[in-house]
């Protein structure tokens, strides 16, 4: 039997609830929306939920306010132009130009506040020119956003393998560092789990040693189940076994635990929480509502993963070599 929190709970919580409960000092996996993108997913019914509006930088400064968070990473979401599973879209690297621009152009409002990092489709013809691009911006140099399930990347493919390589080599060349939403297409039924992972931590992740690398959703994507977890647990034996390819490897909460996340689940993220080392797990968000109190929202969520006050104190205080 699974037991539930209620859905409600979270949302009934005082203001100052998120702030005596030592917030974070950075969200590590945020995303603002242009209209320009919103416009996009709306126009394949299947592709965003139904929530989905366009959020401005002032809009999440706003949300980090309400949840006593400092700073936040903001991925673009330019790669969402090159899913090949949409619709093509006409002169699609001028607008994953342009989604990354708006990107820059907002964070720039609040320099103190908000990091940003470029976003593309690895598997592009146009990825490494994009990344040589974004590599110049005053605010998209710092990194890099791939996403493996909106790109359709098969790490069973000879060819998307190396051409991950060529980019993760290209972003350590450039010292940017990478977020990766590792977990493969969910809609068209990819494979994944531990041969994945293995393939990802051996044939790919060496392209990249001297920059940080950092795995979104606890390498999941939207809930914890049982892929994921034989996922993680690859990193996890890697970590326990001095691995030197794991040194400046990341993993981040964003998305995983919400208000009705059964107690099994997150009895065990706590398990592999411990397992990965608290010192390496980040929060995040993912991609907040444009409610003003999301953000404060899904941190009140992750305090229901099992861990201690002192653990939930130093997952909140990691600070990354680039959010410093």
């Amino acid at each position: 039997m699974r037991l539930r929190i209620p859905s409600g709970a979270f949302a009934l919580l005082p203001l100052s609830w998120a702030q005596s409960q030592t917030p974070p000092l950075v969200d590590y996996h945020q995303h603002l929306f242009s209209p320009a993108i919103v416009a996009l997913a709306s126009a394949v019914t299947t592709s965003a939920p139904p929530h989905l509006s366009p959020v401005a930088a002032s809009a999440l400064v706003a949300q980090l306010d309400a949840a006593g968070i400092r700073r936040a990473l903001v991925l673009s979401v330019a790669y969402m132009y090159g899913n090949p599973n949409r619709p093509p879209v006409d002169d699609e690297y001028g607008k994953v130009k342009a989604e990354n621009d708006w990107t820059s152009r907002q964070v720039a409002r609040f320099p103190d506040r908000l990091r940003a990092f470029c976003g593309v489709n690895p598997l592009k013809d146009y990825a490494l020119e994009e990344l040589a691009r974004c590599a110049k911006d005053p605010q998209l140099h710092f990194g890099l956003k791939l996403h493996f399930g909106n790109s359709d990347v098969d790490l069973h493919n000879a060819q998307h393998v190396e051409q991950l390589r060529r980019v993760f080599r290209a972003a350590n060349d450039n010292r940017m560092a990478i977020v990766v939403h590792l977990h493969s297409t969910v809609s068209k039924g990819r494979p994944y789990g531990r041969d994945e992972a293995r393939i990802f931590l051996n044939e790919v992740l060496p392209s990249a040693p001297d920059i940080a690398v950092q795995i979104a959703h606890l390498a999941g994507a939207g809930r914890y189940d049982d892929p994921t977890d034989q996922a993680l647990v690859v990193f996890a034996d890697a970590i326990a076994s001095g691995d030197p390819r794991t040194r400046r490897l990341y993993f981040d909460v964003a998305g995983m635990v919400g208000p009705d996340t059964p107690v099994d689940e997150t009895t065990l993220i706590a398990r592999r929480v411990r397992q990965l080392g608290v010192g390496r797990v980040l929060y995040g968000t993912d991609a907040a509502s444009s409610s003003t109190l999301a953000v404060r929202q899904a941190w009140a969520a992750f305090r229901q993963v099992p861990l201690s006050e002192a653990e939930f104190r130093a997952i909140a205080q990691n600070v990354t070599p680039y959010m410093q």
